[in-house]
């Protein structure tokens, strides 16, 4: 799994020194600075637990519709998010995978596909994310005939435009689906090795946990692994904490996507912690299935406290209605996660990226350089504010 040590000296992560017990990881300086959203949006960040089909913009899948004559359950933007709960607490996960209906229904062709990659990728840009990795399932988009080489090049495409203009690094998951025949997931898999060091970075297993067991998708994660390909899963999101276990010891996982349920399994989360095992955590998406009764009711922060690797991330930044800012602004106001705690974050995210080592190790170096500065820069705001006249 690429990942930085956590034993390394601070020097070899850019993280600077600060007093701590030796054994301690290092951690960033951090002046006292009042947590606002125009703070968190201009720190660098990723989203490393991004679905494409579900961070489509909203005006995006009317125009494309039209294009196309696929019919919508609305035809206005309002009507649109109110039929795909846009926001909305569900029944549950089921309920809200409904949503998706919609929005592939309109990315069954090259140039949809294109101009999904390549908006969600500005999107994240906008708000300073640095490192963006997309997932989403090429079986799903083949309902009009496309070829699934067409499909990841198309999204490959539309990525790399968006990093012609902004300069944000992207990499692609490939999703497996659980309900889908295991032998489906296992071209899934053969797809990603072809795309290896081609932009495709990972492969993930998704979809509904109930009845759907990651072990029958075991054949698809062998071949990842014997090529030496990252992979993540969906797991512990609506269902137990066996489900995280199947993903780690069945699948080989290098990361949990959501792990909600981790909690309920003292031996397990000391096991992922032990071996810095990253938690895909998407918090408002989280309560918006139910996965948690409330957002004061997540483990996030317990989990951060007790000193498991986490990172947060939007899920599904249409259907949540939500940013990667907004996501630790929430963190920050409902789980009292303090300053320090989401700067923590911040490069446990770069930390947990899939990307080779020695790259991770420059990024770490500027990411952390540009977290210092923006804090600096901030602080001087503050103090040039609270001067007298």
């Amino acid at each position: 799994m690429s990942s930085i040590r956590d034993d390394e000296t601070p020097e070899a992560t850019g993280i600077p020194s600060t007093a701590r017990p030796p054994s301690s990881p290092p951690t960033i300086e951090v002046p006292r600075v009042e947590v606002t959203e125009e703070l968190l949006r201009a720190l660098p960040k990723t989203d490393l637990h991004c679905h494409l089909d579900g961070s489509m913009r909203l005006n995006t899948i009317l125009e494309l519709a039209e294009k196309q004559k696929v019919k919508l359950p609305a035809d206005s933007a309002d009507g649109l998010a109110r039929a795909i709960h846009m926001g909305e607490i569900c029944k549950s996960l089921e309920d809200y995978l409904v949503a998706f209906d919609v929005t592939l229904s309109v990315l069954q062709t090259a140039d949809a596909l294109y101009r999904a990659a390549y908006e969600l990728a500005i999107d994240a840009a906008a708000e300073n994310v640095r490192y963006l990795e997309v997932r989403y399932s090429p079986a799903l988009h083949e309902q009009r005939g496309l070829r699934m080489t067409t499909i990841v090049d198309s999204v490959l495409e539309g990525l790399r435009a968006a990093k012609r203009e902004t300069g944000i690094k992207c990499g692609v998951i490939v999703c497996g689906i659980r309900h889908m025949n295991p032998e489906t997931s296992i071209r899934l898999a053969e797809l990603c090795v072809a795309y290896k060091n081609r932009g495709v970075i990972g492969f993930d297993l998704a979809g509904a946990e109930l009845n759907f067991p990651a072990k029958d998708h075991r054949d698809a994660f062998q071949l990842i692994l014997k090529n030496n390909v990252n992979c993540t899963a969906h797991a512990g999101e609506a269902y137990g904490p066996e489900s995280i276990a199947q993903a780690i010891h069945f699948l080989g996982a290098h990361r949990i996507g959501h792990g909600v349920r981790l909690r309920e399994d003292g031996d397990l989360l000391n096991y992922i912690n032990d071996h810095r095992i990253p938690l895909e955590v998407c918090p408002t998406s989280n309560v918006q299935t139910g996965a948690v009764r409330d957002i004061k009711a997540h483990p996030l922060k317990f989990y951060f406290d007790y000193g498991l690797r986490v990172t947060i991330n939007t899920d599904n930044r249409l259907i949540t209605d939500t940013t990667v800012t907004k996501e630790y602004l929430t963190a920050h106001r409902e789980l009292q996660l303090s300053l320090e705690d989401l700067t923590t974050i911040i490069v446990s995210g770069f930390k947990s990226a899939f990307l080779p080592f020695r790259e991770k190790q420059d990024v770490l170096k500027s990411v952390n350089a540009e977290i210092a500065d923006t804090l600096q820069n901030f602080q001087r705001k503050l103090t040039a504010v609270k001067k007298p006249a």
